[in-house]
């Protein structure tokens, strides 16, 4: 098992920054595939960004890329979101998830969630 905190979130204008972290419990972060997921109000909770276990594949929602970037530092058990270029519509509750086997965009595949981080962008 693995247990994940996210972190990170804030209030920030259109155009600004963030860097989302996720930090893992247990020594096999690395065997575990990696995904970010948001859910916005009133919304279903949707797909952001993954990437796999020790081989680093990415994998992005086609409205993220170019300026979400995911990635992972093995070695403190955590994966990290880099959010540019917010905008209002990326206000969300942001989760991020991990499973064994699964890397991609279905939520229900993965097994394991954080509780979630608040981003708010501001217009």
């Amino acid at each position: 098992q693995v247990q994940l905190v996210d972190s990170g979130g804030g209030l920030v204008q259109t155009g600004g920054s963030l860097r989302l972290s996720c930090a893992a419990s247990g020594r096999t972060f690395s065997s575990y595939n990696m995904g970010w997921f948001r859910q916005a109000p009133g919304k279903e909770r949707e797909f952001v960004a993954s990437i796999r276990n020790s081989l680093g594949s990415t994998a992005y929602a086609d409205s993220m890329k170019g300026r979400f970037t995911i990635s992972r530092d093995n070695a403190k058990n955590t994966v990290y979101l880099q959010m540019n270029n917010l905008k209002p519509e990326d206000t969300a509750v942001y989760y991020c998830a991990a499973d064994l086997v699964y890397w991609g965009s279905r939520q229900y595949e993965y097994h394991y969630w954080g509780q979630g981080t608040q981003v708010t962008v501001s217009s």
